[in-house]
């Protein structure tokens, strides 16, 4: 939970803002800066910054969703490059996304983003810890384990006991460091962080940038406990390279560095952060501590244990001389949770979802980039549990009866979207891709095929999710990985696995996947969010096309 900003009056800090940029150049004077820093509150100077940028106020936009001075930086630099012209639907799908990002930087954070898009559209929440019995026909609904994993689902006006659940399902997590139990380490009169590395990172890429921690904290307030989020939106803490000087092997061995002696992230020198002085023997250095107590509104005792993360403060942008392209740490695989979470949206309006005979559903887990297996992961019941849970319930309420099987029958009626990021082809890396299979940025959804079943398409599976597209004249690629190369998995199997669910998995084409900073295309955004509508809005009717068993 972060602290509350205090109200601010857009006018007046803009005006005043734009008046003082007149007389100045592009870049900001130092007389600027020193009156931005005059303003309290943190959205001021936000909107301070926005109000001098040099693009027309109609590009003026600044998102106070969050109280980050960088996610609102980065709303300002998405659009005031633009022009005035009405901007198309992929670009506005992008910077939706890039909203999406710039306030996820955590699985958790990317949940209560999920969580706000769905009550925004009319979805309640319900508990897993209470009866079910209250779900009808017509109605929306999402469910949370570990602040971490979400379900949410729409039930068709026209469902009967029995029927399929369309799903989409993606992870929230990504690769990153994170913090260790212990983290205090005091070496060569630095202050350092201990951290342990979280899934298959390209680790060398969160050398040199500038980076913060973000989370979940456990705080006591009074006499109880709450888990709540924080985030320091400045730049604490920096993983330093050695000087090539220092290294001269570097330049015909490579960067190596070992993540366990080289990759501390350095907090403060020792002598700027002597608050050390009574914490001999503490688990974490006082200035840690200090700076989340600050951000939590509390004191630095009251923090009983935390679990974060290391996170790249440089904000998501849209970048490229022709705009095209989304630069952004956790595209793998937020882009998918977006766009999961926002079809679900676009289809279950009021006036679609009364016509619609089955169940929508999307499911968003945690875990996945460390194999799943977590009571809020793909490998856990929580997903078939919501299942099981939202069919017993509906078959008191909808018409008809349950009858024998319902379970089972449900699941056989079922299909899963398994939605993660794929691999565009590379321009400096052509022979990496095989030769008849190398997807593309703009080209559309990639299904992606393994015989050795590590991705769980099938004939059948993949030819009802491109059917689903081609009723709306959405494109797709296909993609296999080289037979001389090892190939990644996804939840797909896993869940397909577990559930018994007909399952495909497919993903959004991109380059730099597990860096700190990825990329993939604008145009990407949008056929994703039209092909995943299309699969909520057409599958049961391609559904009944195909007859298998």
């Amino acid at each position: 939970m972060r602290r509350a900003i205090r109200p601010v009056t857009f006018v007046a800090v803009a005006r005043a803002c734009t008046e003082r940029a007149r007389f100045r150049a592009r870049r900001p004077s130092a007389s600027l800066m020193k009156t931005a820093k005059s303003l309290s509150s943190r959205s001021e100077v936000a909107l301070c910054r926005a109000a001098r940028a040099p693009s027309s106020p109609s590009t003026l936009h600044v998102s106070m969703r969050s109280s980050s001075p960088l996610a609102a930086r980065s709303n300002v630099l998405a659009r005031g490059s633009s022009t005035n012209a009405t901007r198309s639907t992929s670009d506005a799908s992008a910077l939706g996304l890039i909203d999406y990002l710039n306030d996820s930087w955590t699985a958790w954070e990317a949940t209560e983003s999920s969580v706000k898009i769905l009550e925004a559209a009319g979805y309640v929440r319900i508990s897993e810890h209470a009866e079910w019995s209250d779900l009808r026909a017509g109605g929306k609904y999402y469910v949370t384990r570990n602040q971490s994993a979400l379900v949410a689902f729409a039930v068709g006006g026209k469902y009967a006991p029995g029927n399929g659940f369309n799903v989409i399902a993606a992870h929230t997590d990504s690769p990153c460091p994170k913090l260790k139990p212990v983290t205090k380490i005091k070496k060569g009169g630095f202050m350092q962080v201990g951290v342990q590395t979280y899934g298959g990172g390209l680790w060398h890429t969160w050398f040199d940038r500038d980076l913060s921690v973000a989370g979940r904290v456990l705080v006591r307030r009074g006499e109880k406990l709450s888990h709540e989020l924080v985030r320091v939106d400045r730049p604490i803490i920096r993983i330093p390279t050695l000087a090539i000087h220092l290294d001269r092997e570097i330049s015909t061995n490579g960067f190596k560095p070992n993540t366990e002696t080289n990759f501390a992230p350095i907090l403060a020198t020792a002598i700027r952060g002597e608050l050390e002085t009574t914490t001999e023997g503490a688990a974490h250095h006082a200035l840690l501590l200090s700076v989340l107590a600050e951000e939590l509104g509390c004191k630095p005792d009251d923090i009983a244990d935390f679990e974060l993360n290391v996170c790249d403060t440089q904000p998501s942008v849209i970048g490229g001389a022709a705009r095209e392209f989304i630069f952004s740490g956790r595209l793998d695989n937020l882009a998918s949770s977006y766009c999961g979470v926002q079809a679900l949206v676009a289809a279950t309006s009021d006036a679609k979802l009364a016509n619609q005979p089955g169940v929508h559903m999307v499911a968003l887990f945690d875990n996945e980039e460390v194999g799943s297996n977590s009571y809020y992961g793909g490998a856990s019941p929580m997903m078939f549990d919501s299942i099981k849970r939202a069919a017993k319930a509906l078959s008191k309420s909808a018409p008809g009866e349950g009858g024998e099987g319902l379970v089972e029958r449900t699941i056989r009626n079922s299909f899963l979207v398994s939605a993660d990021m794929a691999h565009a082809l590379h321009p400096n890396y052509m022979d990496k891709h095989e030769e008849n299979h190398q997807p593309k940025m703009h080209k559309g959804m990639v299904v992606k095929h393994n015989a050795n079943q590590r991705y769980a398409t099938t004939a059948v599976t993949g030819y009802l999710f491109r059917e689903c597209a081609k009723m709306e004249n959405v494109p797709t690629q296909d993609f296999v990985v080289r037979n001389d190369m090892g190939c990644g998995s996804t939840i797909g199997p896993i869940v397909a696995a577990g559930v018994g669910i007909r399952t495909v998995d497919v993903g959004i084409p991109q380059l730099s996947m597990h860096s700190v900073r990825e990329m993939c295309g604008v145009e990407d955004i949008d056929i994703c969010l039209r092909h995943f509508t299309a699969f909520y809005d057409n599958f049961a009717k391609v559904d009944s096309t195909v007859t298998v068993d």
